[in-house]
């Protein structure tokens, strides 16, 4: 960890990508001016190939202003529009700092992640507006879709502007599901800070819940036994395959192969009941603790589990075998949604979405976690076309390795407890910075967890990979017919809850 003088953090921070070569993960801020050390920002980079982040950090003092990094480094893009309606602090040279997440009834000189704004504080309603871009030309036309939509799903705006069939631009406004989460973190308990972090996009209980509770086993030094980090390598695979089934029975529906869809639903079902058997819960809550699992796996479960997976690579296979030989579908997605590898690559697209556009990356091999450096994944699937069927492949291929990875880890399970012994609540670290990777089912979850002068939990900012990988949709949909918008936004399966925070 380096500060750098704000003079200096631009640079150091090119030189980091374009010399070093290290991956731009996070940025954000903490507000440290009771302390008269004025707003901090952070800069988190990645550096796969020696396991590890890089972090660089510089003091605002005085001043709100800082110079931005996205006109060099275009995934900072978000991030600095983020922090400039959170925390008001001016990104100088970022060209589009229109509210991000907060509407227009939310005041524009309110800022919710200062310390100095209280959690139940509720503002007074003002009436902004929020500018779309326009496309001009002749024949140039809109159509809104959203925020509610058909079907069950969250809300979330989309604004296309078209020529004839053709998107020429299309723009998502999001952030109707925000819930204050970071700030909530703030003000919960510890073990209701845990409880929080599986409500930050509910597919993803299991996998964000655990990014917190490593967090805290950094600050709190504690050493979880190899029995539950087995038990999470197992817990997190159950997760990837219910939502990997759930979307590709959704993409084969979405393309009208309804039999695809049923039995894709078919199968997720058949997990999360899996799940519940196991656990008590069908989406895996209240499964990670501080320290390891709250659920160990007797004998018979394990039994159970092995004869559940194997069934399941069976149906799996014959399923994916009869789709393979639909011409309707593969037509559908074939050249559907294209996000070319450049793209991909300059915003920093995470997990399926970027394997299937040719980046070679996986949080379980790049940065290991739990059990994964006991488990041999084999190479990282990729796909190099981009477009629909490659996100479709890549979830074909990475059931297959969830369901051998399972099948491994079970059978070498090792003895011992599920969690370490807890006398006594667990001491944190002062003033100490925790990050945490996992590799959810969408792609990296990322926390940036701080503690105060006293070892509580005093800032956390749980980057799901949506909030990144929203940012290639409108490059996705590009040229596209309205009409395959649905098939491509399900292809990428980004969460809103996730994003909103």
């Amino acid at each position: 960890m380096a500060e750098v003088p704000l003079t200096d953090i631009i640079q150091s921070a090119i030189d980091l990508v374009e010399k070093d070569q290290l991956v731009f993960k996070l940025m954000t801020a903490t507000d440290e001016r009771a302390t008269k050390n004025g707003f901090k920002l952070w800069y988190i980079f990645g550096d796969a190939s020696k396991h590890s982040f890089v972090v660089l950090s510089t003091i605002l003092l005085d001043t709100t202003k800082f110079p931005a990094l996205s006109p060099f480094v275009h995934a900072a893009w978000n991030y600095e529009r983020r922090l400039h309606t959170f925390f008001g602090l001016i990104p100088v040279g970022h060209s589009d700092l229109r509210p991000l997440i907060l509407h227009e009834n939310w005041p524009e000189d309110i800022f919710p992640l200062r310390q100095d704004f209280d959690y139940q504080t509720k503002p007074e309603r003002v009436k902004n507006t929020y500018t779309f871009h326009k496309v001009t030309g002749e024949g140039i036309y809109e159509i809104p879709v959203g925020p509610i939509h058909a079907g069950i799903i969250e809300p979330g705006h989309f604004r296309f502007s078209m020529a004839g069939e053709s998107i020429v631009r299309l723009e998502a406004r999001l952030g109707f599901t925000h819930k204050g989460s970071e700030k909530l973190f703030e003000v919960l308990p510890l073990d209701e800070q845990v409880h929080l972090s599986e409500k930050i996009s509910g597919d993803s209980s299991f996998s964000h819940s655990l990014a917190f509770c490593q967090a805290l086993e950094q600050f709190g030094e504690v050493v979880v036994p190899a029995r539950a980090l087995s038990l999470r390598v197992v817990y997190a695979e159950l997760e990837r395959l219910a939502n990997h089934f759930g979307d590709i029975g959704g993409i084969m529906m979405d393309t009208g192969f309804n039999f695809g869809g049923a039995q894709g639903a078919r199968l997720r079902e058949m997990v999360l009941r899996l799940n519940e058997q196991l656990t008590g819960s069908r989406f895996l809550r209240g499964v990670n603790t501080i320290g390891g699992v709250t659920q160990d796996l007797m004998p018979e479960q394990l039994s159970q589990l092995r004869r559940e997976i194997a069934s399941l690579e069976k149906d799996f296979v014959e399923i994916i075998d009869v789709a393979k030989n639909s011409t309707s579908l593969i037509n559908r997605m074939k050249g559907t949604g294209v996000l070319t590898n450049d793209v991909a690559v300059n915003m920093g697209i995470l997990g399926v979405a970027g394997r299937a556009s040719g980046i070679a990356q996986d949080t379980r091999q790049d940065y290991p976690y739990a059990g994964y450096e006991a488990v041999s994944l084999g190479e990282v699937p990729v796909e190099s076309a981009g477009d629909v069927q490659a996100r479709f492949q890549i979830r074909v291929q990475e059931v297959l390795v969830s369901l051998h990875c399972i099948t491994a880890v079970v059978q070498t399970l090792p003895a011992g407890k599920s969690r370490a012994d807890a006398t006594e609540p667990v001491v944190l670290k002062k003033n100490a910075l925790a990050l945490s990777a996992v590799e959810g089912w969408r792609g990296e979850i990322l926390y940036f967890v701080t503690t105060d002068d006293k070892g509580r939990v005093n800032r956390v900012f749980p980057r799901d990979p949506s909030f990144v990988n929203w940012s290639a949709l409108p490059s996705a949909g590009f040229d596209n017919v309205i009409p395959d918008f649905p098939l491509i936004n399900k292809s990428f399966s980004l969460s809103y809850s996730g994003n909103d925070l």
